[in-house]
């Protein structure tokens, strides 16, 4: 076994964590979606499924490094939000929670000096930089135009994605 069965369970927790977000993106995604706030909702179904494939990278590495794969149960998400603004917030707040996981698996990693798990784990460290800040610009956005300038929100996101 190329993983220790202490890390192995760890990362079963935290493919737990990646599929919990999943959910929870999709739950934004189905209130910004009810709000016709198109743009909005790409943008949290397209989060959705980078949570997915998150899991998917940490069930791959599971079995090539022949550890004990087990899915753990996910909580149900919280399923409607009163304002845009809680649920960026809950995305934000969610992709700080996800950074602390990494950070403490990478912390494991280190102890047990698994070098092929710290290289694993730099991705996630990267891409987690990547998420936090979008997911707090996004909310600073949604602050600055208000519940009722929405579409401005839309707007910003045509030219980020160009």
């Amino acid at each position: 076994m190329l993983i220790s069965r202490k890390l192995a369970a760890a990362f079963n927790e935290q493919i737990g964590h990646e599929l919990g977000a999943e959910l929870q993106y999709l739950a934004i995604a189905a209130y910004f979606d009810r709000r016709h706030l198109k743009l909005l909702s790409k943008l949290f179904f397209a989060q959705a499924d980078e949570e997915k494939q998150h899991a998917l990278k940490f069930v791959h590495y599971i079995l090539d490094t022949q550890g004990d794969l087990q899915i753990p149960a996910i909580p149900a998400p919280k399923p409607t939000f009163a304002s845009a603004e809680e649920a960026a917030a809950a995305a934000l707040k969610w992709e700080e929670e996800v950074t602390g996981q990494i950070n403490k698996l990478m912390a494991q990693a280190v102890e047990e000096t698994d070098y092929m798990a710290q290289s694993f784990l730099q991705w996630f460290i990267d891409e987690q930089l990547e998420e936090v800040v979008k997911m707090d610009r996004l909310l600073s956005i949604i602050r600055q135009s208000g519940e009722r300038n929405l579409l401005m929100v839309e707007a910003y996101l045509v030219h980020v994605e160009q």
